[in-house]
């Protein structure tokens, strides 16, 4: 079984325990974009964790991009993110 990059993202956002994770690769929507054109994926997630309690969306966001950001431009090249607690659920 081959993992996909999706995998790989799902696999690095496990350390927040997530309650729900929703990873979307929506790169064929983007073909010809220069950024797709380079090899990089376009995703949205969703990620649910008590991780995020107390936090901002900023300080969210930057616990998620902790975890992802070495594949960043090349491997991932847009990501949108929504980063809830579960009572935002």
């Amino acid at each position: 079984m081959t993992n996909t990059l999706a995998d790989e993202i799902r696999g690095r956002l496990a350390v927040l325990a997530p309650e729900a994770l929703d990873v979307h690769d929506d790169s064929a929507a983007h073909a010809g974009h220069a950024g797709a054109a380079a090899g990089g994926g376009h995703f949205d997630v969703l990620i649910v964790s008590e991780a995020f309690v107390g936090l901002n969306a900023l300080a969210r966001h930057r616990k998620v991009y902790a975890l992802l950001g070495d594949l960043m431009p090349h491997r991932i090249h847009a990501l949108s993110l929504k980063a809830l607690t579960p009572d935002e659920l």
